[in-house]
């Protein structure tokens, strides 16, 4: 026996994927997806459907219900889960998001994880030419009083929200944020916007403007920032520099696996 073209084999791979993403989009709470819809709605006749499941099926990818025949995703797309996310590291998969971004604005950025009451600085990228700031990788700075932090407070709760007023809230420039209700006020406000602000909070001069990084369980573990002088960081330019921040906070998380910002992307993507 001869064995088939590349091309089909090719093609009837790109078709079993779209039946396994179709299972996955539309299987619901766990019941499944009947073998008629996924027919009549990827325009493939059932028997085709049946072919191209079988090395799924086989793979442990979709798992077929013995009694009613529906099919759902398998274990095996559990583990294909597992060891992608296993494999992320945060500093890596933002790295080129980050310099992407710097470059679009020409403000140094940042990368920080959540260390309870405190953000961590674990990336920076900045223009050579402009003053260089003051934060350095591996620091550790209260949470309450940056925009990084409060980018990841806004999505953390009310226990994380106690925890940083308990820490103590002392004021570090005439302009920090060291009343609770404010701060609380100030979390809403990013939840509404999707980006955060420290205006003069930490650095006397220095505006930040911070989007949060959402991993696979869809937990803010992380921020990003752009950081400028108030000279360059104008109101008007926070507003402007604001949705770039958001759209690479939504990139990265995508990339980390967050439903939140897969289907935020897929939104975009289909509207272009």
């Amino acid at each position: 026996m001869t064995a088939p073209p590349r091309r089909n084999q090719a093609s009837s791979l790109r078709r079993a994927l779209t039946v396994l993403e179709y299972v996955r989009d539309h299987a619901g709470t766990g019941r499944g997806v009947t073998l008629t819809r996924i027919a009549e709605e990827l325009g493939i006749n059932k028997s085709t459907v049946l072919r191209l499941a079988t090395p799924l099926l086989e793979a442990d990818l979709l798992v077929r219900d013995r009694e009613t025949g529906w099919f759902r995703l398998g274990h095996g797309t559990l583990r294909l889960g597992q060891s992608y996310l296993s494999s992320l590291d945060l500093r890596t998969v933002a790295a080129e998001p980050l310099r992407l971004l710097q470059h679009a604005v020409g403000e140094t950025c940042h990368l920080v994880v959540y260390e309870p009451p405190d953000v961590v600085y674990i990336d920076k990228v900045e223009n050579e030419t402009n003053v260089r700031m003051a934060s350095r990788i591996g620091s550790r700075v209260p949470a309450y009083r940056t925009a990084v932090g409060k980018a990841i407070l806004a999505w953390h709760g009310e226990e994380a929200f106690r925890a940083a007023v308990a820490a103590g809230m002392p004021p570090v420039t005439p302009h920090t944020v060291t009343e609770p209700d404010r701060l609380r006020a100030e979390l809403d406000r990013v939840r509404r916007q999707g980006y955060a602000i420290d205006d003069r909070e930490n650095e006397p001069e220095v505006r930040c403007v911070a989007a949060p990084v959402f991993d696979h369980t869809d937990a803010a573990v992380g921020a990003l920032s752009v950081s400028g002088l108030t000279t360059r960081m104008t109101p008007a330019r926070v507003r402007e520099v604001g949705p770039l921040v958001v759209r690479t906070g939504l990139e990265i998380s995508h990339v980390l696996g967050s439903a939140r910002a897969r289907d935020v992307v897929q939104h975009r993507a289909a509207g272009r």
